[in-house]
């Protein structure tokens, strides 16, 4: 029996238009190869910086490229948490959440619920702690739960934030992958793009060509490219190229709205095999992103669900720090005719376990 994965954060080979890129590579090199296949800057491409800074409204020296977003998250950590305050959303995505834990964060957590954040207690704990050293959130689309933050939810999360003197950094990575409903600012774009902004073309493009974008305060995105250099040498130009030509062609708009409405096909597969295999179960439903957050009946083990499941895989919610009842469930990862016999599998393994 094949495995159905709805695991992890990446694409299905089918949403990657990776002729397209093969060319857009091969122009790259063509082009600029002597460059892009040399050792450089630790801040990324210069053309995809200034491109990215043209299109974000900001000076490109603010640009950071990174090999990932998780490259450009962990440089932003390392030496600057530890045994510091930082705030972030709960549940929160698992790598970012070991990467805070091994630098000796101490973490303060907003809650995300389908009725909203629970701004008002964060309001309270951050009177009484020192100003945190850093926030990271994901209003759009969040990872893992697929929820967003009201546009009075994103004033009120970046004002108390910002009287605290505390660095914000909005991560965006979902929030083009619009299937329904209104688009709402980003918080970068609410503060007069003064806060710190990433997003990532893992799940616009392709994950494989590992490009991390965050734009940064001066001083930070200076410092940054510095201890880049120091890291790891050099960028994956080539990746940052090819990047670089599927936007200056313009194929970036068409394979988008191709993406999200082929996306949007596999929430909907995804929400109607929920409704026909886990009566008594909720789950969330995004207007976007790539996950579902599954909740299991209070006292179910979702981690020995996951176990016992026969030819599927998901994420277990304990793992991203959210209860231990919960599953995440990536539908861009999957075929479309593999989502309902997946969500059946995974269903067939709860039935047979222990009740509460």
């Amino acid at each position: 029996m094949e495995v159905i994965s709805f695991a992890g954060d990446g694409l299905a080979p089918d949403l990657i238009p990776s002729e397209e890129l093969a060319d857009c590579a091969g122009t790259a090199l063509e082009a600029d190869g002597g460059r892009i296949l040399s050792y450089g800057t630790g801040a990324g491409y210069t053309p995809l910086r200034e491109l990215l800074g043209e299109q974000l409204g900001v000076h490109p020296q603010r640009v950071l490229l990174t090999n990932g977003w998780l490259q450009g998250f962990a440089l932003i950590v390392e030496g600057r948490v530890s045994a510091q305050k930082v705030v972030v959303d709960y549940p929160t995505y698992d790598r970012a959440l070991r990467l805070l834990y091994s630098s000796a964060a101490e973490l303060v957590f907003l809650d995300l619920h389908e009725e909203g954040p629970t701004l008002d207690l964060l309001k309270d704990t951050l009177r009484s702690i020192p100003a945190p050293a850093l926030a990271l959130t994901t209003p759009t689309f969040h990872n893992p739960t697929g929820l967003s933050l009201s546009l009075e939810e994103r004033n009120r999360l970046g004002t108390m934030l910002l009287q605290r003197g505390t660095l914000i950094l909005e991560d965006d990575s979902y929030g083009l992958l619009r299937y329904e409903g209104e688009p709402l600012p980003t918080m970068f774009e609410l503060s007069e793009r003064t806060i710190a902004y990433s997003t990532s073309f893992s799940h616009t493009i392709a994950p494989g060509l590992r490009v991390g974008v965050f734009v940064l305060p001066d001083e930070l995105a200076a410092e940054l490219a510095a201890k880049a250099n120091s890291t790891y040498i050099t960028p994956v130009l080539l990746g940052q190229a090819t990047v670089f030509e599927f936007l200056q062609r313009g194929s970036f708009e068409p394979n988008l709205e191709r993406l999200t409405s082929e996306l949007g096909k596999r929430r909907d597969a995804m929400l109607a095999a929920l409704e026909q295999h886990f009566a008594g179960s909720s789950w969330s439903r995004p207007e976007g992103g790539i996950f579902v957050l599954l909740r299991l009946p209070p006292g179910t083990n979702a981690k020995q669900v996951i176990e016992r499941a026969e030819g599927v895989t998901a994420d277990a919610g304990a793992d991203l720090s959210a209860l231990p009842n919960a599953i995440r469930l990536n539908f861009a990862g999957v075929a479309l005719e593999e989502i309902e016999p997946g969500i059946e599998r995974l269903a067939a393994a709860f039935e047979l376990a222990p009740g509460p």
